[in-house]
């Protein structure tokens, strides 16, 4: 099982960083920040994979995207994209259960207030409070959107059980 989670891990990362720097990739303020559908893909991960696995997939995707279009970004991404995935649980037999849906909403206000802080750190004055998590909302629930829509086919193909052995 190691191997298989290692394995989706590192695909799971790629997708991340695809989906984050280039695949709906919108650039918004003057500091370097966007609007991408990575996240989605992040809980997704944190859906199916144990923690460690899914900690690490989150950094390596979020951190790779950022490195590749916003490098000033990269280590507070790498901290925030970890935090997204701890509300999430995979112990469910399906990837869209109560407990994920409401860590999508979890995960804007971790996006939110984390890049907050991080461009106050990174520039010594933050953008508009109301700003920043106007913006988080429009990311936050286009990845809410893509990946619920992901895991419910997923769940009619019953994916969790056929390929992790999760729910049988």
């Amino acid at each position: 099982m190691k191997i298989k989670y290692m394995a989706m891990s590192g695909i799971m990362a790629a997708i991340i960083t695809l989906t984050t720097a280039y695949i709906c990739h919108v650039p918004i303020g003057i500091n370097g920040g966007y609007i991408h559908l990575g996240d989605a893909f992040i809980y997704f991960a944190a859906a199916m994979l144990p923690l460690p696995y899914a900690l690490a997939t989150a950094a390596i995707g979020g951190g790779l995207a950022d490195l590749l279009t916003a490098p000033l970004w990269a280590p507070a991404t790498i901290v925030i994209k970890m935090l997204l995935v701890l509300p999430f649980s995979r112990k469910s037999p399906r990837f869209i259960s109560k407990r994920n849906i409401m860590s999508t909403i979890a995960g804007y206000f971790v996006s939110g207030f984390g890049y907050y802080a991080a461009e106050t750190l990174l520039f010594e004055e933050g953008a508009v409070f109301a700003v920043t998590m106007a913006q988080t909302f429009v990311q936050s629930a286009g990845s809410a959107v893509v990946f619920i829509m992901l895991g419910l086919t997923m769940d009619k193909m019953r994916m969790k059980s056929r390929f992790l052995g999760i729910g049988e």
